[in-house]
């Protein structure tokens, strides 16, 4: 099987450049035979930089890039030259693309706009020539700085998938059929779990030529807040999202405990989740009739919006499409 282009999580070393060396030069000239300091300073090192791209929605070009190195700032030379800066190196990534520590863990950033720069790794300063130190009591100086070093260490770089909408369920609760009836995209759909591997996304079009857009996260199973399944791997993408999509499917054996699973675990990953608009989406409307669907209807969790639908014959549909957009839009 070929190997997907998605991916959402790289480890490189990266490493700015050098500064360049100050000048100790002393200015001689015909007829000027004590013309004093006249060293240039050092040029800056080149920094790593991280750049955002609204074109890109994967880490992949970076994936077999493990060590990227800037160039050093040129040294500074006589007449007052300063040497020229270290070129930059400019990594393009996904918006919602975050920077940690390797080692420590700790947040360096995160580029949430499109061309966003952001200094991942500072070039050292160029030092200072000669010039820069004399005084009435030193008129002839003899020194002058060298560059400072770069800066350099593993660097973790995660995308976080940013969306409109999320979709939260079990494997087969039909998320990514409704991704497909809802939306160009045409995510792998199959009656076995696990079937979507990868986030995927949709724009789905609403009334007036407005859209929103819709992702399609990998199924969550319990105790994915401790890494089973897929577990921690995919459930930083509902972070980004604006609001959620509880998907629970009516053939269920219950779906306010199936709702309730679902909740608890996106409250033990990351409890500010919960603060998050959600809806509760009960999918394959089309195998219930009237009194099956009244009975679950009475088990539903109250102050949670929910509705039906079934994405095969596309009741519902609308209704959630409406649904949706009034959330997204209820503090504009």
């Amino acid at each position: 099987m070929a190997e997907s282009n998605f991916i959402d999580y790289v480890k490189i070393f990266c490493a700015s450049g050098a500064g360049g060396a100050g000048s100790m030069h002393l200015r001689r000239e015909k007829y000027v035979p004590k013309g004093g300091p006249d060293g240039g300073d050092g040029g800056r090192g080149g920094h790593v930089i991280l750049r955002g791209n609204r074109q890109m929605w994967t880490l992949i070009h970076l994936k077999y890039k493990k060590h990227v190195k800037a160039d050093g700032g040129q040294a500074g030379s006589g007449g007052l030259r300063t040497g020229a800066d270290g070129k930059d190196i400019v990594l393009e990534v996904p918006l919602g693309t975050v920077a940690r520590d390797a080692e420590t863990g700790e947040q360096i950033c995160e580029v949430m706009e499109d061309g966003q720069q952001v200094i991942l790794r500072r070039g050292g300063r160029g030092g200072l020539g000669n010039n820069n130190f004399k005084s009435a009591t030193n008129q002839t100086p003899r020194y002058a700085q060298p560059g400072e070093p770069g800066e350099e260490g593993w660097v973790v770089l995660e995308l976080k998938i940013m969306a409109d909408v999320g979709l939260v369920g079990f494997p087969n609760a039909g998320k990514s059929t409704l991704v497909s009836a809802l939306s160009a995209a045409h995510p792998k759909i199959a009656d076995y779990a696990f079937t979507t591997l990868e986030p995927s996304l949709g724009i789905v079009s609403y009334r007036d030529d407005r859209s929103f857009v819709i992702a399609d996260i990998p199924g969550i199973i319990e105790g994915a807040h401790e890494g089973k399944g897929l577990g921690l791997r995919f459930l930083r993408h509902i972070e980004r999202n604006s609001m959620l999509l509880f998907m629970v499917a009516a053939d269920s054996d219950d779906v306010a405990a199936t709702y309730a699973v679902l909740l608890n675990e996106l409250k033990l990953y990351n409890p500010e989740l919960l603060d998050k608009d959600r809806i509760l989406v009960v999918t394959k409307d089309d195998l219930l009739d009237d009194e099956l669907r009244a009975d679950i209807e009475k088990t539903l969790p109250d102050g949670v919006p929910h509705t039906f639908i079934s994405a095969v014959t596309g009741s519902g549909l609308v209704n959630l499409k409406d649904m949706v957009w009034e959330a997204l839009n209820r503090e504009l």
